[in-house]
């Protein structure tokens, strides 16, 4: 019985300890389904708020949204599986939603990505490794093919990446960071840049080019001759340029150039020409020659004298400024003359400067001079302004449906600009109504240049439902590019035409115009006019100018004196 008892005490605490041990089981077994339900929880209301950013993103995308489509191929880009490990992956983007453009710089790999050695043999009798060295030239065609595949593979990647057609074209700026030579300063410097639209780039079998080839010749890219010295190439557009995003700079510590010491903004704009690379001095305030500063670009060929006119103004400069400026550059027998203005410039100053020793720097463009080299300045309120004539500015409703676009084609290999004009009779509205290099969209966004798609050669945006009232004429002209073709003349110019096409660039019709004549440097092409029932017909110019795009404009009321 003794024994009995004692087994069933046995038994009894037994059975007490499996129960206690089930109990701390069960509780523990609670614990990690309450641990793991708060994770899942967790995890799937991450998942749910990816998904719903992906959503947002998708939306945004397709609506032109800028920053979704900055979010979206910058992380493409960090994605591309293409993209070697080792290699910089450095961005910073803007989208421009009004013309479909991703504008972008791109870190690129510095000089030391291409080994100093050639070969490396083995000494056997002196257990030793003895290099031999690649010839500098050699090395130098290497990086530069490296380069060129990489603006290449970045391309590449975003155009293969855009699944919503939210990429009309790409500016892309490659770019290394590292020490300037010109200032000692560390700067990103652009080694590369290119701009092409996605129609352009579709026709490319990239398996075949020869890369640097493709990107200068076949994409009109620029690349730098000396990579391996930092020898910069100047980008068309910088994200900067399209305003969405753009960092705000200093406030109330920069000074401000409108109130600014007259002899002391002499001093800045000299300051940066120094910074710049160049040898600058300010003139004495008397007998001066009409020249604020003078300056001494030592580049080689392309170098030399600089006179250069500061004009602290908040109006338009007018024209006649920029004529003074130009007969200052012929009297000091300089190579260039360099104006400076706080404000802004009108289409008849660059008209008059367009083809001459003469470079126009409005105050916007000044302001973002100076943040990239480093020095200090702001237009009133401190904001960092758009260089306003070097790009055409946001504007989401042309990304619509409602506009034409005009296609210009020729035969003949003649450098042409191609301009509109929106009028009321034979006079054009005002200044910022005349579409051409320098303003490339009208402030409505109405009248916008595009980048062609071939076989056009130049191309205009015209929403003619959304044209002033006032407007009753589109006048669209053509002038030698006095750059490109300085002693060229309008004979050739032949077989020429305008395709009108909807906004799928889907031919609607094909308008005839004039060939041009010998003597002539400006045409003009023809006029769309507005008819009583609002409709618009096409009436074919053919007037020429020997005097150019200047005399033309002067037709229109556009001032050039």
């Amino acid at each position: 019985a003794q024994a009995q008892a004692e087994a069933r005490a046995r038994f009894e605490r037994d059975w007490q300890a499996a129960q206690a041990a089930e109990a701390r089981r069960q509780a523990q077994f609670a614990a990690y389904q309450r641990q793991y339900q708060q994770w899942a929880d967790a995890q799937l209301g991450e998942i749910r708020r990816h998904n719903a950013g992906i959503a947002e993103m998708t939306a945004g995308l397709r609506a032109g949204d800028a920053e979704a489509a900055v979010e979206y191929f910058s992380a493409a880009l960090y994605a591309s599986t293409g993209w070697p490990d080792e290699l910089p992956r450095q961005v910073s983007a803007a989208y421009d939603s009004g013309a479909r453009q991703l504008v972008l710089n791109w870190e690129l790999p510095r000089y030391d990505v291409v080994p100093e050695a050639k070969s490396v043999r083995y000494m056997l009798n002196a257990d030793q490794e003895k290099e031999s060295p690649r010839p500098v030239t050699q090395r130098r065609a290497l990086y530069r093919d490296v380069l060129a595949q990489c603006l290449l593979l970045v391309l590449r990647d975003l155009f293969a990446a855009d699944e919503f057609g939210a990429l009309e074209s790409v500016a892309l700026n490659g770019f290394v960071d590292d020490h300037d030579p010109t200032t000692g300063r560390r700067a990103p410097m652009v080694l590369g840049t290119v701009m092409v639209s996605r129609a352009e780039f579709a026709q490319l079998h990239l398996e075949q080019v020869n890369a640097v080839n493709c990107l200068v010749d076949g994409l009109r890219g620029q690349l730098s001759a000396r990579p391996d010295q930092y020898a910069a190439v100047r980008p068309g557009r910088v994200p900067e340029d399209v305003g969405n995003g753009v960092v705000t700079h200093g406030g109330d510590e920069e000074p401000d150039l409108y109130e600014m010491d007259p002899l002391a903004f002499e001093a800045l704009v000299a300051e940066l020409f120094r910074a710049m690379g160049m040898q600058a001095v300010t003139t004495q305030r008397s007998n001066d020659g009409g020249v604020d500063v003078d300056a001494l670009d030592p580049t080689p060929i392309r170098g030399g004298k600089i006179v250069v006119q500061v004009k602290r103004y908040r109006n338009t400069v007018p024209p006649t400024a920029v004529r003074d400026l130009y007969g200052t550059v012929q009297d000091a027998g300089a190579n260039k003359g360099v104006l400076v203005t706080t404000s802004k410039f009108g289409p008849g100053s660059h008209t008059f400067a367009n083809g001459k020793p003469l470079e126009l720097v409005s105050g916007p463009e000044l302001v973002d001079l100076l943040h990239r080299h480093g020095l200090r300045g702001r237009l009133g309120g401190g904001e960092r302004q758009v260089p306003a004539q070097r790009t055409a500015p946001d504007d989401s409703a042309s990304a619509g449906g409602d506009h034409n676009v005009l296609g210009m084609y020729w035969s003949g290999a003649v450098g042409l600009d191609v301009c509109a004009l929106v009028c009321q009779g034979n006079r054009v509205l005002d200044d910022d109504h005349f579409v051409f290099y320098n303003n490339p969209r009208t402030p409505d966004g109405t009248v916008r240049e595009l980048i062609p798609v071939a076989p056009d050669k130049a191309a205009i945006q015209v929403d003619f439902d959304a044209l002033p009232a006032r407007a009753d004429r589109l006048v669209v002209v053509a002038a030698i590019d006095p750059v490109a073709d300085p002693d060229a003349d309008l004979s050739g110019f032949t077989d020429a035409g305008i395709r009108l096409l909807d906004a799928e660039r889907t031919p609607l019709d094909q308008l005839d115009v004039s060939d041009g004549r010998p003597g002539e440097t400006a045409l003009v092409l023809g006029s769309f006019r507005r008819r009583a029932n609002g409709d618009w017909e096409f009436v074919t110019g053919g007037s020429g100018y020997p005097g150019g795009l200047e005399e033309l404009v002067q037709e229109y009321g556009i001032d050039v004196e």
